[in-house]
């Protein structure tokens, strides 16, 4: 007997999935229930028994202190509202593209649109959907139904995911032809299409067709009509134990299982008829069985993505178990768009952490393997001293944790930096490059250091400094700490201070009042002391000194206006631009005699004065009131009569 066996046979990956989320969760210490079978399956439903997860048909039965299953097919939208009035811890295994149809629906049917079903009206896929709508929705079965509806304007029509690819495109192509304003979805499931269509492709080459599956399963039944109008010979079973004597007669028998088959079942039905099996037989079964039983966790394998959810991504590895690896073994991007990152057909290369024949799947990790990838760099970069690059992701007890390739790399507190951090939290998110300085195996411990890597770059950029630096040269510098007496930057390899009186052409009292930490600034240098590692740096320029423009704008006679700034019991300052001050002594402030400036002037008063004398070497300017108020006096004293 020879044996043709459907490749994609047994689970989709939206039924490996909700066995995934029910296996995890019976690991937790809350009861768990499932709402109605998770999957039409009663072998695989019993088997979820035996680890503790039971089933409920009334959301009222659920006991207290227990966790809920919302099953594959989905529930309407009044158990959700039971649930969340309920405040019932649940999760929800209803496969993600039920879930889009959901929504197509409540988006569509919110705009306003008639909304009709294609699929079986008493399936609890169909019937979740109808809620969505709030059970407004036309139900049709099949095409005859479908035609002879009347007025299809402003409609959405979707179909049950597992419903007839044929009948689906009739229905679509007389929407087209015939009806106007009408949206069609394709909603049918890619798996379900690929798996009817290789059921016919095998039914047209077979003796005899074997359909293992539930009796009640929707998709079970598709494949089962469809393969019966090929193969007249078609048996539809559940187990190997109802497999019909004459199909043991035949030459070519065809297998195909539906989606809610666990691999376990389709191999015992293959090795009941097989008993007598040929040479490229049994080779096809020992392929069966490396594909459930020889992988092992720990394998690296390589495969093709043929599905996408916003939480896994499921990939053909070439085993009768696909591949599934949750979002967080594929990326470390907070809540990723998975269809930006990745493509159904792309190639991608995983690490097996779980194999589960039971459910029939592979647990990958995409992230596990960039880390044995990296550690194993980490290992080689402790022998060869190189310098690597990663990103701090965290700070723990004692220092930071840096991320290369995947894998994690401890550095101490005091090998962060050249200098002390008081938070470590500002390096979170910072590049880093740094150098293994420990690999401890034995506590699969790698320790790094940063430091290391920073004095090197320092000693080199010193070196070059002192080869290049003169007097009056100009560097690009990093404000790096302040201090009471100035600022000290840091102009590649070596830190200059800036002494407060540098900084600024005005009096100020502390540097932060020009600069901050962490600024870059332009600076001169004005001395060096190559032997004490010394160099004094300017930052004000000579060419913004205000006495210069002073020396342009100002001669002795000039009258001008001035702001009184100070005073003092010898005269007042009065400002002629931003630093540049005159005095006004007290002989110049009034033609009669005055015993104190202040009797006459006050802070902030604006004056005008006539400039007496300058010396600009000095910096002073002298200014007199008086001398413009004699003229006045001595012009009104020749005014009057003799």
């Amino acid at each position: 007997m020879q044996i043709l066996l459907a490749d994609n046979a047994g689970f989709c990956f939206g039924v490996k999935r909700a066995l995934d989320i029910a296996y995890n969760a019976a690991e937790g210490k809350n009861k768990v229930f499932t709402l109605g079978p998770l999957i039409h399956n009663e072998l695989v439903i019993e088997q979820l028994k035996g680890i503790g997860i039971n089933q409920i048909d009334d959301i009222n039965d659920l006991p207290l202190n227990s966790s809920l299953i919302i099953r594959t097919h989905g529930v309407t939208k009044d158990i959700y509202k039971k649930i969340a009035k309920s405040n019932i811890a649940y999760i929800d295994a209803t496969c993600p593209f039920v879930k889009k149809i959901h929504k197509i629906v409540d988006e569509y049917y919110t705009k306003g649109y008639k909304i009709i079903i294609v699929g079986d009206k008493d399936h609890p896929e169909v019937m979740g959907i109808n809620s969505i709508c709030n059970y407004d929705a036309v139900i049709v079965q099949n095409f005859h139904q479908f035609e002879n509806l009347g007025g299809l304007d402003n409609t959405c029509l979707v179909a049950q995911t597992t419903f007839s690819k044929d009948e689906w495109d009739k229905i679509k192509t007389f929407a087209s032809d015939t009806c106007k304003g009408v949206v069609v979805f394709d909603t049918i499931c890619n798996a379900t299409y690929q798996r009817q269509t290789q059921a016919e492709e095998i039914a047209q080459q077979v003796d005899a067709m074997i359909v293992i599956g539930a009796r009640h399963s929707s998709n079970t039944k598709q494949l089962f009509e469809k393969c019966k109008k090929i193969c007249k010979d078609t048996f539809l079973v559940e187990t190997a134990s109802q497999l019909p004597k004459s199909v043991f007669d035949k030459c070519i028998v065809g297998i195909t299982a539906g989606a809610s088959t666990p691999q376990w079942i389709i191999k015992e039905v293959i090795s009941i008829m097989s008993e007598e099996k040929t040479t490229q037989e049994l080779s096809f079964a020992e392929q069966v069985d490396q594909s459930l039983i020889d992988l092992k966790t720990g394998d690296i394998v390589k495969g093709t993505v043929i599905g996408i959810t916003p939480t896994e991504i499921y990939v053909d590895i070439g085993f009768k178990a696909d591949g599934v690896i949750p979002v967080d073994q594929f990326t470390d991007v907070p809540n990723p768009d998975l269809d930006q990152l990745v493509k159904i057909g792309d190639e991608i290369e995983a690490f097996v952490y779980r194999v589960s024949d039971v459910e029939g799947t592979v647990g990958l990790s995409v992230k596990k393997l960039k880390t044995i990838a990296g550690r194993k760099k980490l290992e080689e970069a402790a022998n060869t001293k190189e310098v690597l690059t990663g990103k701090v992701v965290e700070t723990v007890n004692g220092g930071i944790i840096v991320l290369y390739s995947g894998a994690r790399v401890f550095i101490p507190a005091s090998l962060a930096s050249l200098r002390y951090v008081q938070d470590l939290n500002t390096l979170v998110g910072q590049e880093v490059s740094f150098r293994i300085i420990e690999n401890n195996q034995r506590r699969r411990k790698i320790i790094g250091s940063i430091k290391a890597v920073l004095a090197e770059e320092n000693t080199k950029k010193k070196a070059e400094f002192w080869e290049n630096a003169e007097e009056g040269k100009e560097y690009k510098g990093v404000v790096k700490s302040l201090t009471d007496f100035g600022a000290f930057v840091d102009i590649g390899g070596i830190d200059g201070l800036v002494h407060i009186s540098e900084l600024s052409w005005s009096r100020i009292k502390h540097p932060s009042e020009v600069i901050n930490v962490g600024d870059e600034i332009s600076v001169f240098i004005i001395s060096l002391d190559k032997e004490k590692n010394k160099v004094s740096l300017g930052y004000k320029r000579k060419m913004d000194d205000p006495w210069l423009k002073a020396q342009e704008m100002y001669n002795i006679g000039d009258v001008v206006q001035a702001k009184i700034v100070r005073i003092v019991a010898f005269g007042a300052f009065a400002q002629l631009l931003p630093t540049v001050d005159g005095l006004i002594h007290i002989s110049q402030i009034s033609t009669e005699r005055i015993a104190k400036p202040s009797s006459v002037l006050s802070v902030g008063q604006e004056v005008t004065a006539k400039i007496t004398n300058i010396d600009w070497e000095n910096k002073k300017i002298s200014l007199s009131i008086r001398a413009l108020l004699e003229p006045e006096e001595a012009a009104e004293q020749s005014e009057q009569p003799e």
